[in-house]
């Protein structure tokens, strides 16, 4: 599939009127988890499009430029418009941050073992063990206020368990910062991933930002603030990687041929007939944002669309499935890696004085306070043991016992030492 070689609708043709824009949301009950994640995931990335849009804006002095732009932005505001009234409003909060939590780790997993670069596999990697360690402690908020099991909302396609404890998360904002990629010798599947990922974790981040004070008590509340604080970091993470020296207009490229390489994903492995509608719609209207920016790339910096994506053809489409065996495999080698600077290391090799322990000696001065900790002790003081959803023991040993949550793991030496640490740039 090459979208340059389709015939794009007008770009003014694409808006939709308050009718479009209301949906028939799905049914909580029985929907697909793969639905509900690619529809958080699109959701992502019409907010990336639409945020990258408001700062080209804000930074571009073509007054033409910009009234082309906001022609693109107000058909982008509009899909997520439509995305986001898919969700049903019997859907709760915390229901809805399982499918947030779900996409993450199985996105990240899928991107992963596409990765040909593998640096950026290695970042895929270290942010993957993150974000499961936070489904695990959501999904025991949840058990513990609601008796919802979270291994019905995942379908048993996603393990709920500990990974590298959400307390070791905690790291200097200096070791969030890592080499970014050069758009002229990366593949493009790398180029994909990096925006792909990069816009899946701000729309996390961004959701933990506005919805944690709306959380009904306490704990909720911190526990939602906390991981916030972790996706922030994921955002600096996943967007350091991205190519520093490609224009505005190269960029605004890229961001719309991303968006129709994800609808043409979610076309290609949508189960829900009414979903799948909904992704050929906004498929069609992609073309025409695609197009739009081919035309201000050309006329303003004199390039051509394959200066920026080659040919143009789309890579085998991302599909959302089970990673059960691969997540394993990854929490097995590297649950006690940390971020350092550019590169990643084990825990125990660290000096006491770096900038890792420094700042979690700042951060968590008393561990009890700690909200990641203090909802799984609140369900084993509750229900004598945490909630999980194993296909069999957990990879790490120190990781099993149910009755205690173990964050020394991550924080302290727990793996071989001679083993070796993730590829550094």
């Amino acid at each position: 599939m090459n979208p340059f070689d389709l015939r794009a609708p007008k770009l003014e043709s694409c808006l939709m009127d308050w009718k479009d824009l209301t949906p028939r949301p799905y049914d909580k009950h029985t929907v697909d988890p793969y639905t509900r994640t690619r529809i958080i995931l699109m959701n992502g990335t019409e907010f990336e499009a639409t945020w990258f849009s408001h700062q080209l804006n804000r930074n571009c002095p073509n007054g033409d430029v910009r009234r082309s732009v906001a022609m693109i932005r107000r058909s982008e505001q509009q899909q997520q418009k439509l995305l986001a009234a898919l969700k049903p409003v019997d859907e709760t909060l915390l229901e809805h941050t399982i499918g947030y939590e779900q996409l993450a780790v199985d996105l990240t997993a899928q991107l992963a073992q596409r990765e040909p670069d593998p640096y950026v596999k290695s970042a895929l990697d270290f942010a993957l063990l993150e974000d499961f360690d936070h489904l695990y402690r959501y999904a025991d908020l949840l058990d513990t206020e609601t008796g919802t099991r979270a291994e019905s909302l995942v379908g048993g396609y996603t393990e709920v368990m500990p990974g590298r404890p959400t307390i070791a998360h905690h790291r200097h904002p200096y070791d969030s910062i890592k080499k970014p990629i050069n758009s002229k010798t990366a593949a493009l599947e790398t180029r994909l991933c990096v925006g792909i990922i990069t816009a899946a974790e701000q729309q996390t981040m961004n959701y933990y930002m506005n919805v944690c004070a709306a959380y009904p008590n306490d704990i909720g509340r911190a526990l939602y603030r906390e991981i916030g604080m972790v996706e922030e970091q994921h955002v600096s993470h996943y967007g350091s990687l991205m190519d520093v020296n490609c224009t505005w207009l190269e960029n605004l490229l890229m961001h719309q041929y991303t968006e129709c390489y994800l609808y043409y994903s979610c076309m290609e492995t949508e189960t829900d007939p009414s979903i799948r509608k909904v992704w050929e719609r906004l498929f069609e209207q992609e073309l025409a944002h695609l197009e739009k920016a081919a035309m201000l790339l050309y006329k303003e910096e004199h390039k051509e669309y394959r200066q920026v994506v080659g040919e143009g053809d789309f890579p085998p489409p991302l599909k959302l499935c089970s990673n059960i065996g691969y997540v394993r495999s990854v929490l097995k080698g590297t649950v006690d890696l940390t971020a350092c600077r550019e590169s990643y290391a084990r825990v125990g090799s660290l000096e006491p004085e770096t900038d890792f322990f420094r700042y979690q000696s700042h951060i968590n001065k008393d561990v009890n306070s700690v909200s990641s900790h203090q909802v799984i002790v609140d369900h084993i003081n509750r229900f004598g043991e945490d909630y999980r959803f194993e296909t069999a023991p957990n990879p790490i040993p120190q990781l099993r016992d149910r009755t205690r949550d173990n964050i020394e793991v991550g924080l302290k030496a727990t793996q071989r030492e001679q083993e070796p640490v993730l590829v550094t740039p």
